[in-house]
């Protein structure tokens, strides 16, 4: 009987470690929106783990969220910033709480500043901290020794936010295939 409860609480506890990561996971890195942001992403070609790494960073899949800047939304777009982009999207009418819209405009803009900074942490830097602050650091010595990288990111905010982006793209990385 003893070996019967042994067996029994062995597989208990296994399960319950598989279901608790599953939990843990599932809820720090959800994978909502599937759809919309492959169609979007094979659209301006972008990394998919890229985006959900955003989201998530960004509002935590909330479609509902408002920065206190004023950013809208799931990839927390500025409304001017959509604005600007609108025609390059294919849109003049649009809604940033539609997840739809707003993934589309987040990765547009998202393809736009890798493409302008050529590298995925300038462009990272650049959707939490402003492509004119990054392109400012890179000029100045103090933030970059050779005019295409930062040594030193002046706002800790965006620092921080590489980091927590780091974490997020190892684990999305690793589960969108």
């Amino acid at each position: 009987m003893k070996a019967f409860f042994a067996i029994f609480f062995s597989f208990f506890a296994i399960f319950l470690t598989i279901f608790c990561t599953n939990c843990f996971y599932g809820t720090f890195f959800p994978t909502k929106y599937q759809e919309e942001i492959d169609f979007c992403c094979k659209k301006y070609d972008v990394d998919p783990a890229i985006v959900f790494s955003l989201i998530n960073i960004e509002s935590h899949f909330n479609k509902n969220a408002i920065s206190s800047k004023g950013a809208v939304g799931l990839m927390q777009v500025m409304p001017t910033t959509a604005k600007g982009i609108s025609k390059d999207v294919g849109k003049q009418e649009f809604d940033l709480f539609d997840a739809q819209d707003n993934i589309e405009f987040g990765v547009c803009y998202f393809a736009q500043l890798q493409d302008r900074f050529g590298d995925l942490h300038l462009a990272l830097c650049a959707y939490n901290a402003g492509p004119t602050n990054v392109s400012n650091w890179l000029k100045n010595e103090k933030y970059s020794t050779d005019g295409k990288t930062l040594s030193n990111i002046p706002f800790s905010e965006t620092e921080n936010y590489l980091k927590k982006f780091e974490r997020n793209f190892r684990y999305y990385s690793a589960k969108i295939k």
